[in-house]
């Protein structure tokens, strides 16, 4: 590599704006126009097969193409290869390179259920480290759109149906990931909200609608978590590709917040060039199907495209290279902490499980005895249920089933139970033998759930295989039993009347098999709380009844429309609107122990509106275990078509038996949430208007005993 003087963009007391300016400044146009794009090239798979017969050449030589997946390098100018692996729940399946293992973690859901800034922190950390372990320069994630429906299928990897809740945890990972060198994409940006024809499809929204939902969360990335890179979705907006879209990618990334990282398409989500390109679309991948020679140098042949705007692609990506160092870093991939990194999986995974109910105070079984039995379909009950199918998959290092992981806990805690696995056929066939093995064991583990995908949202919110089936003949057998369920998202539970006792763990990954026994066992409190509502029916969801809204109808437009005309009543600012009780609210979760709030107070003297309003509380654990609490504080707008309430703080807290400790939330009107804020079309920004503002507070969505009203004249 040449010296500083021969090359001053490596030169390193220089700031990453001016390396990147002066780098592309001594490249040629064709250096700048393949270093636009991914490498990987389009094969005749059928030539490729007929030239290869050996098998040990072609996995070989598939290696070598899908290489060319990543940024090839230019020597002579200095700039590494550029390496890029999927995320968001670990590192995913690697663009560039054969998956390499790493930590299969828990989904992105379970961190917003966990309601711990500093669980997504060390979830991020993770990432992070087995990122930067790997050589990888890119990890493509956090995910931060929102769970508008029940059944769409990258919910396990999107956080919440909250854009608060989301943004907050999508900063921590977000920091923790670039902590390491490593630069960190949120993504799909935006109203990439469902997989049904992704490619397709055009979501209508309102302008305030977009703005206080569904780019919240991508602001707090921005401002808050300093993201390095945006990754743009699939699907049109307002009739216009997210790549191709102005507004979104400039006006609001860039002029309204000020970002100056750059953007990469989604995979062939690109398409076209110079309208991309001057939207604001950096680099395309996974290919040049678009950002090739030919198309670039026509485009700038007839002026369509200008030199200085190829030159302010490169540059925003080059930017964010030097300020991580990138260009520095030898290509050295290391030895990923298997058992370090699965402990870390293990403890927080524990921390991200729901209690949803205990009626007969069952749980936790802290003596087990005799003959335990799990008893569940084989991707629940027969292995560690990983979950998230599609890109973000991880190839796991190593895996505890249920059963192995079970012996284990109860070896450690000196049980002498036994414990079997009975595994249900997916077309039930053995659902008899099933229901004689729960009658003849002492404790009875059921497992069930979903596993939800990429590419493909599901039909309905029903588990697979007829699990509901399943549970209606199996719960009632035997009273100590206990329901675990691993879900991608929340499901319908028409059998829930039967179940006095139910779990959600969600899709957890590597750790699984240990996880669940020691939740179960008492070794842990659960402490999570439903980061998406749970409804007791589809008929209850916003879309029912309307196909505008999902998955869309045909409007002569030549592909589907989908309208998002319940405006802000998304959540569970759905049901609250609409006055529909839920089966299981947002920000509900039992525990082992019990919580008393008391001394909740609202700093409000003098409030106009301007300066930030402490909200105090005093938790105590009024139980017989060591337990933690979620202070969740809420806020009515008095605007018209605003919903009930919005979450705008929360605060968790770990107290011992009998111990009391004062909390302080603090709402800052400037906070890049606009807690009280709305958009105002006069404007074009956020007003804080005139009113009665009511501040709730309490332990959910619909648990908030605690109102304070603070007026703005």
């Amino acid at each position: 590599m040449s010296h500083p003087e021969a090359q001053p963009w490596l030169d390193t007391s220089k700031t990453p704006r001016e390396r990147a300016e002066l780098l592309v400044a001594a490249m040629t146009l064709e250096q700048k126009i393949a270093q636009l794009h991914g490498g990987m090239q389009t094969i005749d798979i059928y030539a490729l097969t007929n030239a290869i017969s050996d098998a040990e050449d072609m996995e070989q030589l598939s290696a070598q193409i899908r290489l060319e997946r990543h940024v090839p390098e230019i020597e002579e100018l200095g700039i590494p290869r550029f390496r890029i692996t999927n995320g968001p729940v670990g590192v995913g399946m690697g663009d560039g390179t054969p998956s390499p293992p790493a930590t299969a973690l828990p989904m992105t859901i379970g961190v917003a259920a966990s309601f711990d800034p500093q669980v997504a922190s060390e979830y991020g950390d993770v990432i992070g480290s087995e990122t930067a372990t790997l050589g990888q320069h890119v990890l493509e994630g956090p995910a931060v759109c929102l769970h508008r429906t029940t059944i769409a299928g990258r919910n396990f990897e999107y956080f919440s149906e909250d854009p608060y809740l989301s943004g907050v945890m999508g900063v921590e990972v977000t920091k923790a990931i670039q902590a390491h060198g490593i630069i960190a994409m949120g993504k799909h940006y935006v109203v990439n909200d469902q997989e049904y024809e992704r490619f397709r499809t055009s979501v209508e929204v309102d302008e305030h609608v977009l703005r206080e939902l569904y780019l919240l969360p991508f602001e707090m990335l921005v401002k808050d978590g300093d993201v390095a890179s945006i990754m743009s979705a699939y699907n049109r907006v307002r009739g216009v590709y997210a790549t191709e879209y102005r507004h979104t990618l400039h006006d609001v990334l860039r002029d309204d917040w000020g970002f100056e990282g750059y953007v990469q398409s989604d995979f062939w989500s690109a398409r076209s060039c110079a309208p991309s390109l001057n939207a604001g679309l950096d680099h395309e991948m996974p290919d040049a199907k678009w950002f090739n020679e030919t198309n670039i140098k026509n485009a700038l042949n007839d002026t369509s495209l200008e030199m200085k705007t190829i030159d302010r692609a490169l540059i925003r990506r080059y930017t964010q290279m030097f300020r991580f160092g990138q260009f520095e870093r030898p290509y050295q991939p290391g030895q990923i902490d298997a058992q370090g990194h699965g402990a870390i999986s293990r403890r927080l995974g524990a921390q991200m499980a729901v209690l949803l109910k205990n009626d007969a105070g069952l749980l936790p079984i802290t003596a087990p005895t005799g003959k335990l039995v799990i008893i569940g379909q084989a991707k629940f009950a027969g292995e560690a249920c990983q979950g998230g199918g599609g890109s973000s998959k991880v190839d796991p290092l190593y895996t505890v089933p249920p059963v192995d992981g079970m012996r284990d806990v109860l070896a450690g805690i000196g049980s002498d139970a036994t414990v079997e696995g009975f595994i249900v056929a997916n077309d039930l066939s053995n659902l008899d033998e099933a229901v004689e093995a729960a009658k003849a064991a002492d404790i009875v583990v059921l497992m069930a759930g979903l596993v939800a995908t990429e590419g493909a949202d599901m039909p309905d919110a029903n588990m697979v295989n007829g699990q509901n089936q399943m549970l209606d003949a199996l719960l009632g057998v035997n009273e100590t039993t206990v329901l675990v369920m691993k879900d991608s998202a929340p499901v319908l539970m028409p059998w829930i009347e039967q179940a006095p006792t139910v779990l959600e763990v969600w899709n957890q990954g590597t750790e699984d098999g240990h996880v669940v026994p020691e939740l179960l066992f008492g070794l842990v409190n659960p402490s999570g709380k439903v980061p998406t509502t749970y409804p007791r029916s589809e008929a209850d969801t916003l879309y029912a009844g309307h196909p505008e809204r999902y998955p869309g109808t045909d409007e002569g437009a030549g592909y589907p429309v989908i309208r998002y005309s319940e405006g802000l009543a998304m959540g569970y600012r759905w049901f609250q609107s609409q006055g529909i009780e839920p089966l299981f609210c947002f920000g509900y979760g039992l525990s082992y122990t019990t919580f008393e709030l008391s001394a909740v107070a609202v700093d409000s003297a003098d409030f106009d509106g301007t300066q930030p309003v402490t909200v105090r509380a005093t938790v105590t654990n009024t139980g017989q275990r060591a337990g933690a609490e979620v202070v969740q504080v809420y806020l009515g707008i008095p605007v018209a078509g605003q919903p009930p309430k919005r979450l705008v703080g929360f605060a968790k807290q770990h107290l011992e038996p009998g111990e009391s400790r004062q909390i302080e939330i603090v709402i800052d009107p400037a906070a890049t949430n606009h807690p009280f804020s709305v958009w105002d079309y006069c404007t074009g920004g956020f007003a804080i208007l005139p009113g009665d503002y009511t501040v709730y507070v309490g332990t959910s969505s619909e648990d908030t005993p605690f109102s304070t009203v603070l007026t703005i004249s």
